[in-house]
């Protein structure tokens, strides 16, 4: 059996891959024109898969995806083909949850406008001026400084997308005492989800949702999901988060909708357009928070990659099932 890399692989991760693979063959493939040459005998391949390669692979059964995304990856005659892909789903989700909770947290507490306020010097609490006293506004009575900030346990959390991200993500949100609802069209509901709606109960889940936070995958149905009648559906206090994939949120209609004040705010991780151009309205707006697509960064990522990669080696030379199988026709 052959095992076909490229781009190719640096020494140190190309001599664990060949440990893990025996007694199976590896070319570390150091051009496009030598990977089509050595697929003619690769039984696998790992890394970014052609069109041409996958033409010059009779023999191929297993393609293993150096990324969780595969909308970029994919392509027709990949997706017609008998071979099995497998990608790198689970990497990320602890670490983009945490990214989602600094969102809401920032939100809640107003961390987004005290940062600005001490860039400026500027001693400012939201909601009010002036020394911070439990009787200041009398006993029972709730002050507008503390209505500007939010009680964290008391929101709802939409999860729209309850793969590995929206799953960790729940799972830290119900840690906070948050409710949480979601979306899915396949999923089972984990324990603490109160509610699971399939994707035509998405405007429940808006309507209930204090958080609505984005975790799903780009497919055709999710394409451009949040336009401007889902904002509308979304609590004017509510805030919209995305560290799934730009290209679910029509930037121009949030952008309308957070001028009109029909949401609150949105914590954006992801974009349409990256990096996002410098003229975008977007950057000027005091309730967004912008972060350039760096949920998903974490020291730990790049043994967790190789990690994925040894294993699926070995099991594909054990002839054991594979993880992270993905449906090609679903891109996921």
């Amino acid at each position: 059996m052959t095992l076909v890399i490229h781009p190719p692989v640096d020494a140190a991760r190309l001599g664990r891959i060949e440990a893990a693979a025996r007694p199976m063959t590896v070319v570390n493939a150091a051009s496009e024109g030598a990977a089509v040459q050595a697929m003619a005998d690769a039984d696998g391949f790992f890394g970014k898969l052609t069109p041409p390669m996958l033409a010059a692979a009779p023999r191929l059964r297993w393609v293993q995806s150096p990324t969780v995304s595969l909308e970029h990856y994919l392509f027709p005659a990949l997706i017609a083909h008998h071979a099995v892909l497998t990608n790198m789903r689970g990497l990320f989700s602890d670490v983009i949850a945490d990214h989602v909770m600094g969102f809401v947290l920032c939100f809640a507490r107003n961390l987004h406008r005290y940062v600005r306020s001490q860039a400026a010097r500027q001693w400012a609490p939201v909601g009010g001026e002036g020394e911070r006293s439990p009787f200041a506004a009398g006993p029972g009575v709730v002050s507008a400084m503390d209505r500007a900030h939010l009680h964290v346990a008391d929101q709802t959390l939409g999860v729209v997308g309850l793969g590995q991200i929206g799953s960790e993500v729940a799972r830290r949100a119900m840690a906070f005492g948050m409710r949480v609802v979601a979306v899915d069209p396949q999923a089972a509901p984990p324990p603490g989800v109160v509610r699971l709606w399939r994707p035509e109960g998405l405007p429940d889940l808006l309507g209930e949702s204090d958080f609505v936070v984005v975790a799903a995958p780009h497919t055709p149905e999710t394409e451009r999901l949040f336009r401007r009648a889902q904002f509308r559906q979304m609590k004017r206090t509510a805030y919209l988060i995305n560290i799934g994939r730009g290209v679910i949120v029509d930037l121009g209609d949030l952008v309308a909708a957070l001028r009109a004040g029909e949401i609150a705010g949105a914590g954006l991780d992801v974009f349409e357009t990256e990096p996002l151009p410098a003229d975008h309205p977007l950057w000027g707006m005091d309730n967004v928070i912008i972060t350039p697509h760096v949920a998903g960064c974490s020291p730990r990522i790049a043994e967790r990659h190789l990690d994925v990669v040894l294993e699926n080696v070995r099991r594909f030379v054990r002839g054991e099932p594979l993880l992270n199988v993905a449906d090609k026709t679903r891109w996921y």
